[in-house]
């Protein structure tokens, strides 16, 4: 009976992108991931995740609306659903629905962030009663960026990601994300910036060891400090990232930056009105996808809909 009434409830969430403020890549792991020191920050622009259970069935369906993106195991979101089934130990039915605003391969963490709206909407779904860091977990053997989704809005992240430290940001800024429709693998971005490397290690964040009340607080304060070790090498081989970034800054914007491994930029502004308008001036220019969003203030818990 139990069963029954909640295969009739659906539940949403949203999957917000991200930014890296600070991006340095250290040394390489005896996994053979490397270990990074990154402070990452939610945008407001956001996929949308639904899920509800299918009664009498024991598959996994995956639907999505908003770009061409395979829907079996070799997505995110499917295998985020696998591995709730497994952590429960039993097989139950799902459909869930993936709405796609975010550009793929960009650099934003759209596939990590709809992986982690997906183990959060089920575990809602399902009653699991998971806290945070247990969703984490499951979400960390996913991939690096996954943890981060679970403590937005804004973190220090280490290790290979799976350690998260909460921060704060007093106040706001708009956001122009822009996008030049290419793909950049991850996998090659990295490859690309070990061949650069002289094989000196790079150091960490001076404050990661302290503790987070130590960090900037205010926008102001953190705008110097943006930087991001795949900068130089993905704008040396695509020339019109480093375009970008520059009218980006030719149109007001207080930093801009490349968003993780590419092929994103995003600029930061002071308002509403300079993004805009900044947009529509590149827009005009370039023909690229632009976003005008802003950085998101709170995590967002998924809701049961009608």
């Amino acid at each position: 009976m139990t069963r029954r009434a909640m295969s009739s409830r659906r539940v949403e969430a949203s999957a917000p992108g991200k930014i890296n403020l600070v991006l340095r890549v250290l040394d390489q792991r005896p996994d053979g991931y490397h270990n990074l020191s990154s402070v990452m920050q939610t945008v407001e622009l956001a996929d949308t995740i639904s899920a509800e259970e299918v009664p009498g069935s024991s598959e996994i369906s995956l639907s999505c609306e908003g770009t061409d993106l395979p829907v079996g195991p070799e997505n995110l979101v499917h295998r985020a659903a696998q591995s709730v089934s497994h952590r429960l130990k039993r097989s139950v039915g799902l459909h869930i629905r993936l709405h796609k605003r975010l550009p793929v391969a960009a650099g934003v963490g759209g596939g990590s962030s709809d992986a982690a709206a997906t183990i959060e909407a089920l575990a809602v779904l399902l009653q699991t009663g998971w806290s945070h860091v247990e969703m984490a977990q499951i979400g960390r053997e996913l991939g690096s960026d996954v943890p981060f989704f679970f403590h937005g809005p804004t973190a220090l992240v280490e290790g290979r990601g799976e350690r998260v430290t909460p921060l704060r940001i007093d106040g706001e800024r708009w956001l122009v994300l822009a996008n030049p429709g290419i793909a950049i693998s991850t996998v090659w971005a990295y490859g690309k910036l070990v061949e650069s490397r002289s094989g000196a290690r790079i150091a960490p964040l001076s404050r990661a060891a302290s503790s987070p009340a130590e960090f900037p607080v205010s926008w102001d304060q953190w705008l110097p400090l943006i930087e991001n070790d795949f900068q130089t090498v993905v704008e040396g081989i695509y020339p019109m990232i480093r375009d970008l970034r520059l009218r980006l800054l030719g149109q007001g914007a207080q930093a801009a930056m490349l968003c993780g491994s590419g092929s994103s930029v995003f600029g930061i502004f002071s308002s509403e009105k300079a993004a805009k308008q900044a947009a529509v001036e590149l827009g005009c220019v370039l023909g690229w996808r632009l976003w005008v969003t802003r950085t998101g203030m709170k995590h967002e818990t998924p809701r049961a809909v009608n």
